[in-house]
């Protein structure tokens, strides 16, 4: 059945309902013109408000605040720009806001990004914002289920234009009766039809009841979104990043969203998307830039490196990567203080870092631990011999002699030498680097894996870093113990403090210490003091401590931030280190999670939810199943479904709704894909090899061309699902050059 076979839709093709609308849209940005107008003013006052020759801490902490909330405002308005209103319902209503005539019962209510309303008149609604709860059945009503909707119509724009509209009578008299299925929906209809462009199209226009149950779902704990392809998980999950920061505003307003896509292609096609549906505030990733500062030096590495990483033994291994770094000598340290030799037995350094271990504490903050201890062992054995009582007596020095003793053996440069060799500070980059580059030292640590596990993670010496690392540095981060950035701004405020301390007593000596004795008696001295020197400097320096970046470039920075709202798409391509990484940045557990095990390429991804969750929240997590494929035609889902078989004889296909009428293309082997791609003129098209395979992961072309079906399926242990994925990223039509291996 083709599409065009369903009821429920109607375009309304008459210039007069264009031209209604038009005069809506237009009262409408004018408004919105009126309130960045009036911002821009705001924002000139506020950069005015300082005197530059006198700065006033108050006041540039007031232009800092101001700045970036109206900066927040105009990003918000200009986002309104593209397609500020999409939808009018009208519904019935006891106490509607916008009557419509002759009918005291009808509310009229127009949909749009962002919410109007107009002060003046008891700030009654002119546009409600999509995800407020009124807004709601645009999105739901159906024929069957009207949810009170007489009609509603679907406005497209472009630029401030209105170009067309599209109603659907859902109740009423004029309702025929016939019941509407999801393909009816006049904007989906038309959004799927539509060719791609290499942005995401706008969407917040076609979220049908099945996906709205999803996006506004409760639930503050893990949220599963399996769906096939096509069924518009990606949509999904960025309507309830939207729709989240809507309904928890302050919230997560302080804490931050984070969205982690599967590459930086993904990310770049979704871009547009999210301001379109009216938010910014947003931190947008792929799994291997949660590091901050880590950049991978190199995209790809062998399927076995990828393997062996991602497996949860990493975390004994990276464990014992640290404690490796922890030694104890074979033989005593000769330490000279003064005139004296002290040794530094073994035994002391041993229990030094046993004391050091069992303060759980991470390596590098665990390091104080060891040094007080070994340094109060040394301290001791320096008593023994300055004050041994050459008679036979008790030791002649007392305890606060030995705490003294302490604290200049705390000062000596041989004891500082003594803990960096055997306690040394780390960089988890080093400690990894050290650990892939050389055979002996994974002979040291995973000597009880086998000769696979420990060939998989060697890598030559100045070999690139890769995607892979980005969770076992975070893992070796956990470990060993780095401050957050907060932490360590603070520690800087506080030498800074410290620094301005110490150079106030210093102008205070020099100003008491100048020459009051002056032979010329004429004249007043111009003594120029040191506090004329230093005090504006001191000022400006003490404005750095106003932070006024972000919550995103705050977020991005420190590896410890805790977010608010975690979501993860393609999330069966997460390793299990990949999931510690994440899970990390959760503490709240508050996740929605979008992907489908069909579709796993990693090869230490993820097939089973359930697994892969339990170690982190057991069985609290929910699922939902999106089942309707809104994307992929019939035809490409025909052999789609026979591909899934091989991966998953159990699987239940989403239903496909579309046809195009156009069928697969079987090419020969050998067949330049250029042959087919030059057949989709005005469409955008993808060849999809072996090679490439795994960038295409969340992207959807017009066309797309397989080539050797064979080859793909043989090169990774995931090549089926590999295949899967490749066939189902075409929304029209779909060539395939060479055999396709399917029984």
């Amino acid at each position: 059945m083709a599409l065009s076979d369903f009821v429920g839709g109607s375009r309304v093709s008459g210039s007069l309902e264009i031209e209604r609308e038009q005069a809506h849209a237009d009262m409408l940005f004018s408004r919105l013109d009126t309130e960045v107008a009036a911002a821009r003013a705001q924002l000139e006052d506020v950069q005015a408000d300082v005197d530059p020759d006198n700065p006033d801490p108050d006041a540039l902490v007031r232009r800092e605040t101001q700045y970036h909330a109206l900066n927040a405002k105009l990003d918000t308005l200009n986002v309104a720009e593209v397609g500020l209103v999409f939808g009018r319902l009208d519904i019935a209503d006891d106490d509607p806001d916008n009557p419509v005539g002759g009918r005291p019962d009808l509310d009229r209510r127009y949909i749009g990004r962002l919410g109007i309303e107009d002060r003046a008149d008891n700030y009654r609604t002119l546009l409600l914002d999509w995800r407020a709860p009124m807004a709601r059945p645009f999105y739901l009503a159906t024929t069957a289920h009207p949810e009170g909707v007489e009609m509603r119509r679907t406005i497209r724009m472009r630029g401030r234009s209105v170009t067309a509209v599209d109603d659907e009578v859902l109740s009423g008299e004029a309702a025929d009766g016939r019941m509407s299925d999801v393909g009816s929906e006049a904007a989906l209809r038309r959004a799927m039809n539509a060719a791609r462009t290499g942005r995401m199209r706008s969407i917040v226009e076609t979220i049908q009841r099945e996906q709205d149950e999803i996006i506004r779902d409760p639930t503050r704990g893990v949220l599963i979104v399996q769906g096939g392809p096509g069924t518009g998980k990606t949509a999904v999950a960025l309507h309830r990043v939207a729709y989240l920061l809507y309904t928890w505003r302050e919230q997560l307003s302080r804490t931050g969203v984070l969205i982690i896509g599967p590459n930086a292609t993904f990310l770049d096609y979704i871009s547009r998307v999210l301001p379109e549906l009216g938010e910014t505030g947003v931190v947008l990733g792929t799994v291997d830039t949660l590091v901050p500062g880590f950049v991978p030096e190199a995209r790809h590495e062998p399927a076995a490196a990828r393997e062996v990483k991602g497996s949860e033994e990493m975390v004994t291994v990276l464990k014992r990567a640290v404690q490796a770094q922890e030694t104890v000598p074979e033989a005593a340290v000769a330490l000279r203080i003064g005139s004296v030799t002290i040794e530094a037995t073994p035994a002391m350094v041993r229990a030094a870092r046993t004391r050091a271990r069992r303060s759980r504490k991470p390596h590098n903050s665990a390091r104080p631990v060891f040094a007080e201890h070994l340094t109060q062992s040394l301290a001791q054995a320096l008593a023994n011999r300055i004050g041994e009582d050459p008679l036979g007596g008790p030791n002649l020095l007392s305890a606060a002699d030995i705490d003294q003793l302490h604290d200049e053996l705390a000062e000596e440069p041989q004891v500082h030498e003594l803990i960096d060799a055997h306690f040394p500070h780390l960089e988890p980059l080093a400690v990894l680097n050290g650990l892939l580059t050389s055979k002996e030292v994974i002979a040291d640590v995973a000597g009880d894996y086998d000769d696979y596990t420990r060939g998989a993670l060697y890598r030559p010496a100045g070999s690139p870093t890769t995607p892979s690392d980005a969770a076992l540095i975070d893992e070796l981060a956990e470990l060993i113990g780095l401050p957050d950035p907060e932490t360590k701004r603070q520690e800087e405020r506080e030498e800074w403090r410290a620094l301005v301390a110490e150079a106030e007593d210093a102008l205070d000596i020099l100003t008491s210490s100048e020459s009051t004795d002056n032979d010329d008696d004429q004249f007043e001295a111009e003594i120029l003091s040191a506090h004329d020197v230093i005090d504006a400097e001191t000022l400006a320096r003490r404005q750095r401590a106003v932070d006024v970046r972000s919550i995103a470039e705050r977020a991005r920075e420190d590896h410890t931030w805790a977010y608010g709202h975690v979501i993860v798409d393609e999330a069966q391509e997460l390793s299990p280190m990949e999931w510690r990484m994440v899970f990390r940045r959760s503490p709240s557990r508050w996740m929605t999670l979008v992907g489908d095990t069909a579709q796993t390429s990693a090869p230490s991804g993820t097939d089973d939810w359930a697994a892969s969750l339990e170690p982190f929240v057991g069985t609290r997590y929910k699922v939902h199943e999106l089942t309707v494929n809104y994307r992929t035609p019939v035809e490409i889902m025909g052999v789609a479904n026979r591909i899934l078989a091989q991966i998953d004889p159990e699987a239940k296909p989403a239903t496909a709704i579309r046809s195009t009428g156009e069928a697969v293309r079987r090419l020969p082997a050998g067949t330049d894909p250029a042959i087919a791609a030059a057949a989709e003129d005005g469409r955008t098209s993808v060849t999809i090899t072996a090679e490439n395979v795994a960038d295409i992961k969340g992207l959807e072309f017009d066309h797309v061309t397989v080539v050797d079906p064979g080859a793909i399926i043989g090169a990774s242990p995931q090549g089926w699902q590999d295949l899967y994925v490749a066939v189902t990223r075409a929304t029209q039509t779909l060539t395939v050059i060479g055999e396709l291996p399917l029984s």
